[in-house]
């Protein structure tokens, strides 16, 4: 279980998040939504040390670091590893051994290739794939549908709702409210540096409504087509 109590995060005089208290659980699916800005890759980073904060952020599993698999919304790679080299490197940083990527590359990318080479999607995807070989217990996928293609996107589903059967801690973000309404139990909905209660799937309706009000200021009933 992960415990976040009285976080704050500010850029100098701008607070990004003020007192923030969330707590995530093993065997669910999280989403946190919020505008463009609203400070959810933030959040992502304080969670994993990458970002200075005060407040606390407990953890059963040990340190979030080691434990944890992070997806970014845009993966970087070297210029001169390939595909299947970033695999291996992935592998190294937990001690997994593994003898062949063959039966391991779900989403049939060239591994021979240069990961630099890949596209927006392939990279999300080899980035996915080399965070599921670790094994962690903490999966914060930020953003994993974008720049993905539909067929990815259904095996991206199978994936997440694989990793809950297996009792995975699973925190994502989406701009695609879709992809959160199939995926996650609980939202936690993140505004003006202010996180919500947990939101559960019963309510997560009204949670696409404010955020479409927020996003246009104005009701579609309100244009006149």
């Amino acid at each position: 279980m992960i415990k976040v109590v009285s976080l704050n995060k500010s850029y100098g005089k701008k607070k990004i998040l003020e007192n923030v208290h969330l707590s995530f659980e093993p065997g669910k699916v999280y989403g946190v939504v919020g505008k463009n800005g609203a400070g959810k890759t933030t959040l992502f980073k304080c969670l994993l040390g990458l970002e200075h904060y005060e407040g606390t952020v407990e953890s059963t599993f040990g340190s979030l670091k080691n434990t944890t698999g992070y997806l970014p919304t845009d993966p970087y790679f070297l210029s001169y590893l390939t595909g299947k080299e970033y695999l291996q490197l992935m592998c190294n940083a937990r001690d997994i051994k593994i003898s062949s990527f063959t039966h391991k590359n779900i989403f049939n990318l060239p591994l021979h290739q240069y990961a630099s080479t890949y596209s927006t999607g392939m990279k999300k995807k080899l980035a996915l794939t080399g965070i599921l070989l670790q094994k962690n217990e903490v999966f914060i996928l930020d953003e994993p549908n974008n720049g993905v293609d539909i067929e990815s996107n259904i095996l991206i589903s199978a994936v997440i709702q694989r990793l809950k059967e297996l009792n995975k801690t699973v925190i994502l973000s989406s701009h695609i409210f879709s992809t959160l309404e199939e995926n996650c139990d609980t939202l936690y909905y993140i505004k003006s540096g202010s996180v919500s209660e947990p939101i559960g799937k019963g309510h997560f309706s009204e949670v696409q409504a404010q955020l479409t009000g927020d996003e246009h200021g104005i009701s579609l009933k309100d244009f006149d087509f």
